[in-house]
């Protein structure tokens, strides 16, 4: 008997947790395989990387249950069922699946945000998908739908930390990009008199050239006047260059802004690719496993003839 898709594990996962209290993930993974009745092969089976098989699929309902807002995370590692949660409960449903999860926009918006970015439509294409893909096509969709993950994570993350720290992280990142230089420097201006001004990046020895950064941890969306006030900051610096990063999103009329400034150059990072960049300079993550691909090398046999 196979294990049960990830799909598969989302009633029982709201279920689980519908005595309103939280719950560590750790301890549903055991208390879900009870309740399906589970038997100790498929308990302990692993993938190539040495997770358990359960574990991942237990988490990746997790995550889907998630994105459609119908469990919260009151703090890291812990899960508690949302009032929409306990509403779709009480629909007595058969089962919990994607098309339940498509009734409601934030879950519809991320798939679309998915699609648009190339990922994949779930954790791992199903059979009738992976009949139409090459080996390499289901590989890159699935490091896409992970790296997807991850970077939902460093948001949720990010948006959680206190406002020091998260100027931390943004000049860490802005360092790890080269910005700053063998010779230069970076420092988080003093929380007050900083005039919207949240760090400096000094890309040569004697700060002649300077960058200045505005980090904030906004949840909507970031307007005009926002970046208006940070570009007029950025006189007291003498400096003509600029980067603002959020974890929200821009209006269209912050990047229209942007734009049209003359004699300065302001770059507008929001949560999306904040995420994205911190995952392509390992700010924030570890490499978990590597995969090496190989191909046939036809030099080799060319010189055997």
């Amino acid at each position: 008997m196979s294990l049960p898709n990830y799909q598969e594990f989302m009633l029982p996962f709201l279920t689980a947790i519908a005595d309103g209290k939280p719950h560590r993930i750790s301890d549903l993974i055991d208390r879900l395989a009870d309740a399906l009745t589970l038997n100790d092969e498929q308990r302990s089976e692993l993938l190539p990387s040495g997770q358990r098989v359960l574990a991942n699929r237990v988490g990746w309902a997790r995550t889907y249950l998630k994105k459609a807002g119908l469990i919260e995370s009151p703090e890291r590692g812990l899960m508690l069922l949302s009032d929409r949660g306990r509403s779709v409960l009480n629909e007595n449903l058969q089962q919990v699946n994607q098309q339940v999860l498509d009734r409601f926009p934030e879950f519809r918006e991320w798939r679309t945000a998915k699609k648009d970015e190339g990922a994949g439509e779930g954790p791992s294409p199903n059979a009738e998908t992976v009949a139409s893909l090459t080996p390499d096509e289901v590989m890159e969709a699935a490091y896409r739908e992970l790296n997807d993950q991850v970077a939902s994570d460093l948001l949720e993350t990010l948006k959680r930390s206190s406002p020091y720290f998260f100027e931390k992280v943004v000049l860490t990142l802005l360092a790890a990009m080269g910005y700053g230089g063998v010779h230069g420097g970076s420092l988080i201006t003093p929380a007050s008199g900083d005039g919207g001004i949240d760090g400096l990046i000094h890309e040569d020895k004697l700060g002649l050239d300077t960058v200045c950064v505005q980090a904030k941890r906004w949840e909507g969306t970031v307007g005009r006047p926002v970046v208006q006030g940070f570009v007029g900051s950025m006189d007291m610096h003498r400096s003509r260059k600029g980067v603002v990063i959020t974890t929200g999103r821009y209006s269209q009329d912050a990047h229209d802004y942007v734009n049209r400034i003359e004699g300065k150059k302001v770059v507008l990072i929001d949560g999306v690719q904040l995420a994205q960049l911190m995952i392509e300079h390992r700010v924030g993550v570890a490499a978990r496993r590597t995969y090496v691909l190989v191909d046939l090398s036809q030099d080799f046999f060319d010189e055997q003839s």
